[in-house]
């Protein structure tokens, strides 16, 4: 289970800089996260949640991170707007013995958004080749 406040690192800006967050509520395999130091007028959220359906071999389990960051607006400042990110590992738990295929999936999308060709260093600014293509449209 995660920590109440994530203020050691767990979560980082585009500049590579701690962003502490802190849990508001819990429910049935559901947590929401706060920033810690957000305006009310401007939520910014991390939820993680997990949903199983089926049951024997074909049980599926449909996890969810995501971050939901409200703002005013670039364009019209008299509107909010508010923008979404998250990851989804949807996996078929019931005929799964361990995480090796998905640690591997999660391996992938990490790194093709995080890094860039034979880089391994970790890019938090959406420099990597996935998060470029996602920041820019591209395909």
């Amino acid at each position: 289970m995660l920590a109440n406040t994530l203020n050691t690192n767990e979560i980082k800006n585009s500049a590579g800089a701690e962003v502490e967050f802190q849990r508001l509520s819990t429910g049935d395999r559901r947590s929401e996260f706060g920033l810690i130091t957000e305006q009310p007028s401007f939520p910014y959220r991390m939820i993680i949640s997990h949903q199983e359906s089926g049951s024997g071999l074909t049980k599926r389990r449909r996890s969810v991170i995501r971050f939901d960051k409200s703002s005013v607006g670039g364009v019209d400042n008299l509107k909010t707007i508010r923008d979404s990110a998250y990851i989804v590992l949807d996996r078929q738990i019931g005929n799964e013995t361990g995480n090796t295929m998905a640690a591997d999936l999660l391996a992938n999308l990490m790194s093709f958004c995080a890094t860039t060709g034979a880089a391994t260093t970790v890019l938090f600014d959406g420099t990597g080749t996935g998060a470029s293509n996602l920041l820019s449209g591209g395909i």
